[in-house]
């Protein structure tokens, strides 16, 4: 892939930062900060008047300064809804225009930032505005179009990011060029990079029969494949001792190239070049989508930039597990007939190269970025699961709001013909569902966030999930649970009273706050209804498995309060490394608790 030279004009990078823009993403950033700093009880808004159901607040910085003032009411979990247009700050009584960096600043101290991590917030958060500024001058395509849309139209027109966190699109490592390139919502094709790992340094691992070579005959035309090996041959070299895998163009550019020429040197690694597909980074950034030929698998690559709290490297350590894993989950959900009822679909990562630097194999006895830098994986393509008719889109679009401030959902209700309680029955049975049944039954849960998650629909009617990310994403919480040697490392140990929050947190707090709140606002659709058909799901599943009442009453989906976990409060303690893979519940952040909106439906089991 070549860059285009055009791209270099300097204007080219800040088109998108004008003013009225600028004012308007700041507006939207200051919103959200908020609410959900309000939600994490890192603000405490002060009721100076109410007018039911709305409230007028104020939060005033801890030298009194300066206040922000808003009209908002709390909705179930403590979701605060705020109406954007009452939005004002003052400073010393003096209206001031609002800026959502400044904000930062202001409040620091009530948010917890300590010095050392300010600056690499602040800089997400103007990396997220600038982000967002983009998204808003380049993305004018109405929900009333998106809906009719295929996969990848939707999956990049998505401009919210992950609903919970401030700080949650940010890429820092990309420059202007970088951004226009790479960013999903740029939506720009590129081609991968192909190197080739001597096997010294390089494991291939992938889920049993798949061979290395049936990967590559899938994934290269036999001409690029000839020429591959070509090339070894050309250096004089045996192809046989060398494993091919894809990476990322930014990677080679900005990490591999210097990193590891140690090395490129000594031939331990060659690079072979650009292929002729092309792909689309998918809203995680680092998976790349191939839209030349979209039955071919995903291609997951190592991408050495900071987002939303990670370095989004990849482990080669987790790569050798990776396929094992997925055979173990896959193996679980397709011989399971309550599963195979709901057609619930996970996408295996079937294939895994990991390429050790030794270096820093030999520097470092702790985990590190640097040892994740060169890995790559690939993952079968939802379109093989798709029948004529269907239509696949990420399960982030349901809380897409586009930028002429119109909601997705209620726009694919209309246009499926069914009421919002039909239609929402249809999706909690092909989402909800099968989380109760792989959390209960199997004591296994997923990460099952919009964006993880796919949804098939028909006449834009859910009709299946399908499950990613497995490899880094799924945990067993059962220390009892018998597993093989290479699964082990997805157990994760949790607290008793804590276990619950595999569906709470991920899904209730995480997702289901965020439906409830878009239904309210933008289809006048009364809460206590959509909580009623979230109840009415999960009763319906305990009647079907009585055998598992034991577990109900231990895990009581229907307490009535719930941990607030609060994960803005992470990211702002440590914003390069917010959790413990291996036990993601060591750093975790609480704050008080939430009244469980479902507590109103516990019902008996007869």
């Amino acid at each position: 892939m070549q860059v285009s030279t055009s791209l270099y004009n300097p204007t080219i990078a800040i088109d998108h930062l004008s003013s009225s823009v600028w004012q308007k993403v700041n507006r939207l950033q200051l919103q959200k900060m908020l609410s959900e700093f309000s939600h994490e009880l890192l603000l405490s808004p002060i009721l100076r008047h109410q007018t039911d159901p709305w409230g007028h607040y104020e939060v005033i910085s801890s030298d009194k300064r300066i206040i922000y003032s808003f009209l908002a009411r709390v909705l179930s979990l403590d979701h605060w809804d705020i109406e954007l247009k009452s939005i004002t700050k003052t400073v010393e009584d003096r209206v001031v225009s609002l800026d959502a960096t400044a904000f930062i600043i202001e409040f620091s101290d009530q948010l917890g930032l300590e010095q050392e991590n300010i600056a690499t917030y602040l800089e997400e958060v103007i990396s997220c505005l600038y982000g967002s500024a983009y998204m808003h001058s380049h993305n004018q395509q109405a929900v009333d179009e998106l809906i009719h849309a295929d996969y990848q139209d939707i999956e990049h027109a998505m401009m919210a990011g992950h609903p919970c966190f401030v700080a949650n699109s940010a890429r820092i490592g990309y420059d202007a060029i970088d951004y226009q390139n790479y960013a999903p919502e740029a939506a720009e094709p590129l081609s991968l990079i192909w190197l080739a790992g001597h096997h010294s340094h390089t494991e291939f691992t992938s889920i049993s029969p798949l061979s290395y070579r049936q990967v590559l005959e899938q994934e290269l035309d036999a001409e690029t494949y000839f020429s591959f090996d070509k090339m070894l041959h050309d250096k004089s070299l045996d192809p046989t001792d060398y494993i091919y895998f894809p990476v990322h163009p930014w990677q080679w550019f900005n990490k591999l190239t210097h990193i590891f020429a140690p090395d490129i040197a000594n031939n331990k690694l060659i690079c072979l070049g650009y292929t002729a597909d092309k792909y689309l980074p998918q809203q995680s950034v680092r998976t790349l989508f191939n839209i030349s030929k979209p039955t071919r698998f995903y291609v997951k690559s190592a991408l050495s930039i900071l987002n939303m709290g990670f370095m989004r490297g990849l482990s080669p350590y987790f790569m050798r597990t990776t396929p094992a894993i997925n055979k173990w989950v896959h193996d679980i959900v397709v011989n399971d007939t309550y599963l195979q009822q709901k057609k619930f679909t996970i996408l295996r990562e079937v294939a895994t190269v990991g390429y050790t630097h030794q270096y820093f194999e030999d520097a470092f006895t702790v985990d590190t970025p640097y040892k994740k830098m060169l890995s790559s994986l690939w993952r079968e393509s939802p379109f093989q699961f798709i029948a004529p008719g269907q239509q696949l889109m990420t399960m982030a679009a349901l809380l897409h709001i586009d930028t002429h401030g119109n909601a997705f959902l209620p726009a694919l209700v209309k246009a499926s013909g069914l009421t919002i309680n039909t239609w929402l029955r249809h999706y909690l049975d092909c989402y909800l569902s099968p989380l109760l049944h792989c959390y209960y039954y199997h004591d296994m849960r997923f990460m099952p966030h919009g964006e993880n998650l796919i949804l098939v629909l028909e006449n834009h009617i859910p009709v299946k999930a399908i499950m990613k990310d497995i490899g880094e994403e799924v945990a067993v919480i059962s220390p009892h649970k018998i597993l093989p040697d290479q699964v082990e490392r997805i157990r994760i140990p949790v607290p008793e009273e804590l276990k619950i929050l595999s569906i709470f947190t991920q899904a209730f707090d995480c997702f289901f706050r965020f439906i409830n709140h878009i239904l309210v606002v933008h289809a006048n659709y009364p809460e206590e209804q959509f909580w009623e058909a979230v109840a009415d799901c999960i009763l319906t599943y305990q009647r079907e498995h009585p055998e598992l009442e034991e577990k109900y009453q231990q895990y009581d989906l229907f307490m009535s309060e719930i941990p607030k976990t609060c994960l803005n409060r992470l990211q702002l303690k440590n914003n390069k490394k917010m959790i413990d893979g291996s036990n993601p519940f060591k750093h975790q952040q609480f704050a008080g608790m939430l009244r469980n909106p479902l507590a109103a439906y516990k019902a008996t089991l007869i």
